[in-house]
């Protein structure tokens, strides 16, 4: 299993830029995918998933409205919009059976991917 993220880079506030996450050696749509980001010196933060099966979403308060996730086949998408200095962190997908919760214990991560929003 190899899970690999990018879309990542250097964008303005205000902007927009949209990661994708693509899985090898499983179906995604059998799996909950959720993204999470770290910021330097602050810990992990759930910000999204996309349950498999009834394909139910949930965006943490901290991006609702800016940020949604949706599911291609075998790729996972984060459209952020509105990017603030603050959503500067180092953003990582995260593959984990049955419907989870963005707080339970996922299985497989990627190396994740650095977002920089910056003037």
């Amino acid at each position: 299993v190899h899970v690999v993220e990018s879309g990542g880079g250097l964008v303005q506030p205000g902007g927009s830029l949209r990661l994708s996450c693509v899985a090898s050696g499983f179906t995604m749509d059998a799996y909950t995918i959720a993204w999470f980001r770290q910021a330097p010196g602050k810990e992990r933060e759930g910000l999204s998933l996309i349950k498999n099966l009834d394909e139910t979403t949930y965006h943490a308060d901290s991006v609702k409205g800016r940020f949604t996730i949706s599911r291609d086949k075998n790729t996972v998408y984060l459209q952020m919009n509105s990017l603030k200095p603050e959503d500067t962190a180092v953003y990582y997908c995260a593959v984990g059976s049955g419907q989870l919760r963005i707080t339970d214990d996922y299985d497989y991560w990627g190396q994740g991917t650095q977002v920089t929003v910056s003037s």
